[in-house]
């Protein structure tokens, strides 16, 4: 496991001083951890400290990522848990987690643990036991698995792919600004093992559905995603429920797989925020600290 970056150092102490509620936030392929900034500073404003750590080997930023693709190759689905389980580790208190796709995957695997207090997955891919497999979902994954080599490979979209499996509820004109500014490439292992998932009674991409710490758990799903379908997430919800924990699921209609990026993210931050209020109340809005904006 990639030792924790000195950034995600600096940014756990700087949660922990803060003495505030911690969000954690999880990216999931094809983003960095920059994707999450204006979430960050919502919820910052909210009255909560964040962290959002990197894939291990991420690269600072979209045009460092652009520069050296091949950095992505090979990362697996237990070794991104690990790592940001590590960061988690750090921290003083017991934070919420905040994924989307496959780092909603990311983010139940860590509720799985009992290591969340909350936890919102945005439309999330699918874990062991989750059997729904829509032609759209397939389709967006041939990008990946049309090519068995692609296992070991970094794999960059091209603008008809993300448009087709991200932005597909998007004006051409916002499907590209978001594609130049977020789009880096992504391992393409991830998308392999969740294909093999129930096939291989050892796979990583299994959660612990019936964890009695797993906590309050929100789902949420774009209406139009043609990558994790409303089938997906609504699979997904049907083996979550059967914990003794919280279990919601929210479709937000309309939105594709950008919801997280796209400029109606913050209506999708916004009942991401209201339900960690709920279940993990945030600072005293009177402390001038909990309006701090993340950096």
């Amino acid at each position: 496991m990639a030792e924790l970056t000195p950034t995600e150092v600096h940014d756990i102490e700087r949660a922990n001083e803060t003495g505030r509620p911690v969000v954690v936030f999880v990216h999931g392929l094809w983003l960095l951890s920059s994707s999450w900034d204006r979430w960050r500073s919502l919820f910052e404003e909210a009255g909560y400290a964040s962290i959002a750590p990197g894939w291990p080997d991420d690269p600072a930023g979209v045009a460092e990522a652009r520069a050296h693709p091949d950095v992505f190759a090979r990362k697996r689905v237990g070794r991104v848990t690990e790592h940001h389980l590590a960061a988690i580790a750090q921290l003083r208190v017991r934070p919420a987690v905040v994924g989307h796709s496959f780092g909603g995957l990311i983010a139940q695997r860590i509720a799985g643990t009992g290591a969340s207090a909350a936890t919102v997955a945005i439309d999330p891919a699918p874990f062991r036991g989750v059997l729904a497999l829509p032609l759209s979902s397939l389709r967006s994954a041939a990008a990946v698995l049309s090519n068995p080599a692609n296992v070991r490979r970094a794999v960059t979209l091209t603008f008809e792919q993300f448009r087709y499996g991200w932005a597909n509820a998007l004006s051409e004109q916002e499907a590209r600004s978001l594609y130049e500014e977020h789009h880096v490439a992504a391992p393409g292992a991830p998308l392999f093992q969740a294909a093999a998932a129930n096939l291989n009674p050892f796979t990583e991409v299994e959660v612990d559905v019936h964890h009695p710490r797993r906590g309050p758990l929100l789902l949420i799903s774009g209406e139009e995603d043609a990558t994790v379908p409303w089938a997906i997430t609504r699979a997904s919800y049907s083996r979550q429920k059967r914990n003794r924990g919280l279990t919601e699921i929210v479709e937000v209609p309309g939105r594709g797989h950008s919801l997280t990026i796209d400029s109606g993210w913050r209506e999708v931050a916004q009942t991401a925020l209201d339900f960690v209020s709920t279940h993990l109340p945030s600072a005293t809005r009177g402390d001038p600290e909990a309006h701090g904006t993340h950096r």
